[in-house]
């Protein structure tokens, strides 16, 4: 809410709670004229009934203030919260309460003829029997939700109206954010405008501050690498439309990867990256990652031991006599003996493969010496 509607709330609630306490006054100024024993006339009567019925409503207006910020405080960190909640979670869980509510009234009226504690058991009942009904739908969700065949509707509408929609529980994909490893990477035009990634595409706003920055700094790789990243980011806004989206919404995070982690909960969003140990981070706070190297090193030829393989030996390897040649998709490929054969194209025997965090190694000994 902005600051006029604020103010307007505060007051609607000053003078609902002035007229409250009013009512309160007149209600106990009754009780209060009976511990009265002075002998009193009627216009002494309605000044003293007057004067609590007053007292009450000034006391309100004195109290008023601290308990409508508490009340706005409450309601502001509902609102919170329930924006961070998918809207299946919040129907389901207003069906629970709904279904628990029913259960405890129909409970109270056959325990109200209980003396006593009668008159105090549809309020308790209703509290607990609320509490169960939100837990338990919020359990179920699944079985409630393909109980109602929510699922099979939703993608039947979908593939009607050649519609894709950001996903939260039961829908077809996630928004997908950004960092800013993977923009400068430029691999992700590519992937992006292949099709294999469905949703919006989202960009942070201090994503792409950190970006400019490193667009503006002095070091010349810096400042080559920054540009590079714009010119990815003006390609992805011009393939992808409406559906590539700057993201001005902050959240509290000391680095920008915490800011990630911290905005991909928020908006039940995967991360894109090619940062390893924000792939772990993410992964231990339970946002799920798309890491770019993955995918390209699980799309990388397999090779497997006594293959045979043509690579050019281009450098020394770091123990001794080994020399380094490189596959066209990048795969390292480190040759026994073959520090002595630097600048020549070598055919070799495949005998071991390592896969890395970083990618797959090959390991190989000459078979013969091409060119």
């Amino acid at each position: 809410m902005g600051e006029k509607q604020i103010h307007f709330v505060e007051r609607v609630l000053q003078v609902t709670f002035v007229l409250l306490g009013l009512g309160i006054g007149y209600q106990i100024s009754p009780y209060v004229l009976r511990y009265i024993d002075y002998p009193l006339k009627a216009v002494s009567k309605m000044s003293i009934i007057g004067a609590i019925t007053v007292f009450g409503g000034f006391i309100m207006y004195i109290l008023s203030p601290s308990i409508i910020r508490t009340i706005l405080r409450v309601v502001s960190k509902v609102e919170s919260d329930l924006q961070k909640l998918p809207a299946v979670d919040i129907a389901i869980g207003l069906l629970g309460l709904i279904l628990g509510l029913v259960v405890a009234n129909l409970l109270a009226v056959s325990l109200t003829p209980i003396p006593i504690i009668g008159e105090y058991f549809p309020l308790i009942l209703n509290i607990v029997f609320g509490y169960l009904g939100v837990g338990l739908a919020l359990k179920k969700k699944e079985e409630i939700v393909l109980l109602f065949g929510v699922i099979p509707k939703l993608k039947d509408k979908l593939s009607l109206k050649g519609v894709k929609k950001e996903a939260t529980y039961g829908e077809i994909s996630y928004p997908k954010i950004l960092d800013t490893s993977v923009i400068i990477d430029g691999r992700i035009f590519d992937i992006y405008k292949s099709g294999f990634i469905e949703g919006a595409i989202l960009i942070p706003r201090f994503v792409l501050n950190e970006l400019q920055y490193v667009a503006d700094s002095t070091d010349p790789m810096k400042r080559s690498r920054g540009r590079r990243g714009l010119d990815i980011l003006a390609k992805l806004q011009k393939e992808g439309k409406d559906k590539v989206k700057i993201v001005e919404e902050d959240v509290e995070g000391k680095s920008v990867d915490d800011k990630l982690i911290a905005l991909a909960k928020k908006l039940n969003a995967e991360i894109i990256t090619t940062d390893y140990n924000l792939n772990k981070v993410a992964s231990i706070e339970g946002v799920k990652v798309l890491n770019i190297n993955e995918l390209a090193n699980a799309l990388k030829p397999l090779v497997l031991p006594g293959e045979e393989l043509v690579v050019q030996i281009i450098r020394e390897g770091k123990e001794s006599g080994q020399g380094v040649g490189y596959l066209d998709d990048g795969t390292m490929v480190v040759v026994e003996e073959g520090k002595h054969h630097i600048g020549r194209v070598a055919e070799l025997q495949v005998t071991s493969v390592l896969q890395t965090a970083a990618g797959r190694m090959i390991f190989g000994k000459i078979k013969k010496i091409v060119k």
